[in-house]
């Protein structure tokens, strides 16, 4: 884990390669969309000029989440993320719902292009699946190390962009072979990706705004640390709630009866220090004792 003061840092670093990049590839798919005559890639065009919006929500989203927390919010602020994640999925959808709703349109009315799409939107889709690939790897990476919910939404935004990419070179090489209907169809097909994207990012955004508790293999860890203690008889509740990116655990251990409250604390103590020590996620932990007895 790389240190709290430098999540902001890396998030924005992250953020503006990807306004960078999605900057460059809107502006080269959209024209070449209009010349090479290709309406897949005009609406690959707009999914990438989404992304740009989008890497600002998350550059503010971060920023906001990592304020200290203060009388207002005791807790902190790590919740904001959770939230740029949610407006990011909402224009997403609006995004793959227009593009959607176009395509139905050309359907519909089969107003489909009589002129094949050139050969520089055939290339220009298949750069744009490379290089919106390898962004959704270098995003996660980061998403990853400083465990940023809003970061980790952008990259499965690229990956979506990726995947969208792939959608519209069929359509295109379709289109090329002779079956215009192969755009409008591609159109589609990046329609329903956006849709899954923005879907699976307002899930995951919306659970940790809910208090979900944490993934069973993570609070297996967490008794595991805990048993390790040697003073501990046994752990009689362990409840994890997730608050943003961090994790917050109420933990109730059973020490013997017999202990002195000055010993009792100081195991308890320990035990708290341990879990922030080895999972640095873990913002804040409640240890409860109850008295048990030693066999």
């Amino acid at each position: 884990m790389i240190p709290e003061k430098d999540f902001e840092k890396v998030a924005t670093r992250v953020s503006a390669v990807s306004i960078a990049g999605n900057t460059a590839l809107s502006l080269v798919k959209l024209l070449v969309g209009i010349l090479a005559h290709s309406g897949a890639m005009i609406s690959d065009a707009v999914h990438s000029a989404s992304d740009v919006l989008s890497s600002f929500i998350v550059i503010i989203g971060v920023k906001l989440s990592r304020r200290a927390a203060d009388r207002e919010h005791p807790y902190g602020h790590e919740r904001f993320e959770c939230v740029a994640a949610i407006v990011l999925a909402v224009l997403l959808a609006m995004t793959g719902i227009l593009i959607g709703w176009q395509a139905v349109d050309v359907i519909r009315t089969g107003n489909v292009g009589q002129t094949p799409p050139g050969l520089a939107a055939l290339i220009t889709a298949a750069a744009s699946i490379v290089i919106k690939e390898l962004m959704f790897w270098y995003t996660r990476h980061y998403a990853r190390l400083i465990n940023s919910a809003a970061l980790m939404a952008s990259a499965w935004d690229h990956r979506s962009d990726a995947l969208s990419s792939v959608g519209a070179l069929i359509g295109i090489a379709g289109a090329r072979l002779g079956y215009p209907i192969m755009e409008p169809l591609a159109s589609l097909v990046i329609c329903a990706f956006i849709l899954k994207a923005a879907l699976d990012i307002f899930r995951d955004a919306t659970d940790k705004m809910v208090d979900r508790a944490c993934d069973r293999e993570t609070e297996r860890r967490l008794a595991d640390c805990v048993r390790e203690q040697p003073e501990i008889l046994g752990i009689d509740s362990l409840q994890t709630r997730e608050f943003g990116s961090r994790i917050y655990v109420d933990l109730e251990i059973r020490l013997d009866g017999s202990m002195s409250l000055y010993d009792a604390h100081a195991v308890a103590e320990q035990v708290h220090d341990r879990i922030e020590r080895e999972f640095p996620s873990v913002k804040h932990i409640m240890v409860h004792v109850n008295p048990g007895i030693k066999n």
